[in-house]
């Protein structure tokens, strides 16, 4: 979906920031139109909307500011301690929505401009995700409901079926995919199955309802979370095995392996596709596929819209995100860009379910990540998640750079996890 995205970030929020008071802040008009900007981190392919959306209100100017992932949280950070400088428009991904929520003092309430009554045009668990009941931070953007994206070449040279269907039923589990990964691995040594640990434990860690944090009351339940242990050992596994590439996703590295063939696996949200096309180039065009994924499907990734108290323009600001996040303009931007609307009336429209990608073979796209994104329920990530994710991450890396086993490199995670919080 985005180049710059969807990697996993170091937190750059405090609760002492979060409780700083902002003042009221915003750009001017100018000559004569309302200016309006939208910040959000890497390209939402928001570009013809916009000329689109001006077209139509000639008295709105749209400014666009696209940065990397860290740059637009730490500097967002930085703006609403500052109580100025914040765009009227700012995308927020998944995993800091519980941290501003609670710092609602610092954005519009989107129910005071009648947010309430569109609840329904989300998914039940999307809007849930966004709003703590009478308060609504933000509307809703994308989502990453999950498939499999596989080699169907090196399935072919590994001696295994290479057709959706059949594939799919070689891994219904996780367990499935770990054994399949033997196989493979037996069959052709010089080629991993998977990019990373990494990749394969936010895939299954996803699936499950509650992640490092207990939803009933926040607190930090990693080590006692089945959820977290199982992922964490059946992706270290594979990684202590030798069975993965080592390749952390959106890095030089991963990029290199898909256009080398290194590996042949990876769990993958709607908007990885593009990425994987971009790295992969047109010399891997075919030779890429897609099926389901193994349990159940999880979210990984998506994003909500939302307007700092800063804007000067607030009801411009949230007619403009009501707009780009109507069910029409998310229809739009999954053909054109492949970005997963998180809305039933647009994922359902039947111009979405039967669009194919003629890179992955013509794998029916549409009707896969449809019929995902229909099973995907509430994943609790708690308001400390960006601060705990990464230290498994890294955990995870040690195992596959032989420095750590899976014990020692569980251990170590569960404690800097638990130390991170503080």
């Amino acid at each position: 979906m985005r180049t710059l995205t969807r990697r996993p970030a170091v937190a750059v929020l405090t609760t002492a920031l979060l409780l700083l008071a902002s003042a009221c802040g915003g750009s001017d008009a100018a000559a004569g139109k309302i200016k309006l900007t939208v910040a959000t981190f890497g390209e939402f392919g928001y570009g013809p909307l916009f000329a689109e959306y001006q077209k139509q209100h000639p008295d709105i100017e749209i400014q666009s500011r696209v940065t990397d992932f860290d740059t637009h949280f730490k500097t967002l950070a930085t703006q609403l301690a500052a109580g100025r400088g914040a765009a009227d428009v700012v995308a927020v991904e998944e995993q800091y929505v519980p941290q501003y929520i609670r710092a609602k003092d610092k954005f519009v309430n989107l129910a005071d401009y009648g947010a309430d009554q569109l609840k329904n045009q989300w998914s039940p668990w999307k809007w849930a995700q966004g709003t703590d009941g009478s308060y609504v931070l933000g509307l809703g953007t994308d989502m990453g409901s999950l498939a499999m994206c596989y080699r169907r070449d090196l399935f072919e040279q590994a001696g295994l079926p290479s057709d959706r269907a059949s594939v799919a039923k070689l891994m219904p589990t996780w367990q499935a995919y770990a054994d399949l990964a033997a196989r493979f691995t037996a069959k052709l040594p010089k080629v991993k199955f998977a990019d990373s640990a990494g990749t394969v434990y936010t895939a299954m860690l996803n699936q499950s309802p509650e992640n490092y944090f207990s939803s009933k009351d926040d607190s930090y339940i990693a080590d006692t979370n089945p959820a977290v242990r199982n992922a964490f050992f059946l992706a270290g596994g594979i990684a202590q095995k030798g069975e993965t590439a080592a390749a952390t996703t959106y890095t030089q590295a991963w990029n290199v392996a898909i256009k080398q063939g290194s590996f042949a696996t990876i769990a993958c949200p709607a908007w990885m596709l593009t990425q994987i096309k971009e790295a992969g180039g047109d010399g891997n065009t075919g030779k890429w596929d897609v099926t389901t994924v193994p349990g159940a499907s999880g979210n990984q990734g998506g994003s909500f819209l939302t307007i700092p108290k800063q804007s000067a323009h607030p009801k411009e600001a949230y007619d403009l995100a009501r707009w780009l996040t109507a069910p029409e303009q998310e229809k739009r931007l999954f053909l054109s860009d492949g970005i997963l609307p998180s809305e039933p009336p647009a994922y359902k429209d039947p111009q979405v379910v039967a669009h194919t990608d003629p890179y992955f073979s013509n794998a029916p796209v549409g009707q896969l990540y449809a019929a995902s994104a229909d099973t995907l329920r509430p994943n609790y990530r708690g308001l400390h998640d960006a601060d705990v994710r990464p230290e498994f991450g890294h955990a995870l890396g040690r195992i596959e750079d032989k420095s750590e086993d899976v014990q020692q490199a569980w251990d170590d995670a569960v404690k800097t996890g638990r130390e991170a919080i503080k």
